[in-house]
């Protein structure tokens, strides 16, 4: 969707500003927000996509006044009101929490590692062949979708050329709204900076896209 959090190649918001000696987390609330998205993944409350669309709507004000932790705190307040997993009431603390009709799955020790280094991987597990090969110069579509979509608006309407085909995933603009995997082909493709945005620094931008994003050049 277009929103305020698709930043890429929009002027007016200055430099990046690179912290020097970045703790992980700079204070300790973070520190316990973290976690929170592994629990809450395993237990079966959301996936990857629904997480990113949830924050996707947040109110632009709202979004650009608040931190990246917050954001991830907004998304697990509103997708767990909004499936029911807790009230506003229980959200607001004025309400003792209720047991889940079913139990979720718990994150345990042991899985810990493979979920947090794991990334919450959409690979799908059945071959599904993909229209472009590496080497292939490939047009993104011009999409202005109003739901969720991983293909970014600073790169709508360029040509690249594929570098890797990473193989077949979950497709994110379905994932987020309930439809199903619906896996495609997933490809690197890189683009020169003159492309994108006119000048040619950096040099070129490399970007993973979904098959029904591009059309052949």
């Amino acid at each position: 969707m277009n929103g305020v959090h698709d930043l890429g190649g929009m002027h007016g918001f200055g430099p990046v500003l690179t912290e020097e000696n970045e703790p992980i987390f700079h204070h300790d609330w973070e520190r316990r927000i973290f976690p929170l998205f592994a629990s809450l993944f395993v237990g079966g409350h959301f996936n990857v996509d629904e997480f990113r669309h949830s924050i996707e709507r947040m109110e632009p004000s709202e979004y650009l006044q608040s931190s990246y932790y917050e954001h991830w705190l907004h998304a697990f307040e509103t997708l767990l009101l909004e499936k029911g997993v807790i009230s506003a009431a229980e959200l607001q603390g004025t309400a003792k929490p209720t047991s889940p009709a079913q139990p979720p799955t718990v994150l345990t020790p042991d899985i810990v590692e493979a979920v947090i280094l794991g990334g919450a991987s959409s690979r799908a597990k059945e071959h599904v062949s993909g229209r472009f090969r590496v080497g292939d110069r490939v047009r993104t579509k011009n999409l202005n979708p109003t739901t969720h979509t991983r293909l970014p608006r600073y790169a709508r309407g360029k040509v690249g050329t594929i570098e890797i085909a990473h193989g077949a995933f979950a497709t994110p603009d379905t994932m987020a709204h309930g439809l199903g995997e619906q896996p495609q082909q997933v490809y690197a493709v890189r683009f020169s900076a003159t492309e994108l945005w006119g000048v040619a620094r950096p040099d070129s931008v490399c970007i993973d896209l979904w098959d029904n994003y591009l059309e052949a050049v």
